[in-house]
């Protein structure tokens, strides 16, 4: 099974959207000082516990580019997007997601036409 961590820039309804979707997933916020997670944290989080990062925050893929994984990195490139409109998002995606990371994908890149894996 898929393991997420959704990063702080991101609503923790996300975490709870695939929770209800059967997946493992837990926000930043779930951690103590959760909100104030250092990037260096959240991926020691991330390997640690075998999670996928789910970020907007191009410092992640900026450390994916230079050192690869682990950790794997769903980075969302999808602008101001309201969280109903993200989570109608995802669902729409969400099957091609999981089977790219199932695959074996370490990072896949989503703008809201395109998934990119890696």
């Amino acid at each position: 099974m898929l393991r997420f961590i959704v990063d702080t820039q991101l609503p923790p309804v996300l975490a709870s959207y695939l929770c209800r979707r059967g997946l493992d997933a837990v926000h930043t916020t779930h951690f103590t000082n959760g909100h104030l997670l250092a990037d260096k944290t959240i991926r020691e989080i991330a390997v640690h516990e075998n999670r996928i990062i789910i970020t907007k925050d191009s410092d992640f893929p900026d450390f994916y580019y230079k050192f690869g994984s682990p950790p794997s990195l769903f980075y969302l490139t999808l602008g101001n997007i309201r969280n109903n409109d993200l989570i109608d998002w995802l669902d729409r995606q969400l099957p091609t997601i999981i089977k790219l990371f199932e695959e074996g994908a370490t990072m896949i890149v989503a703008n809201r036409t395109h998934l990119i894996s890696y």
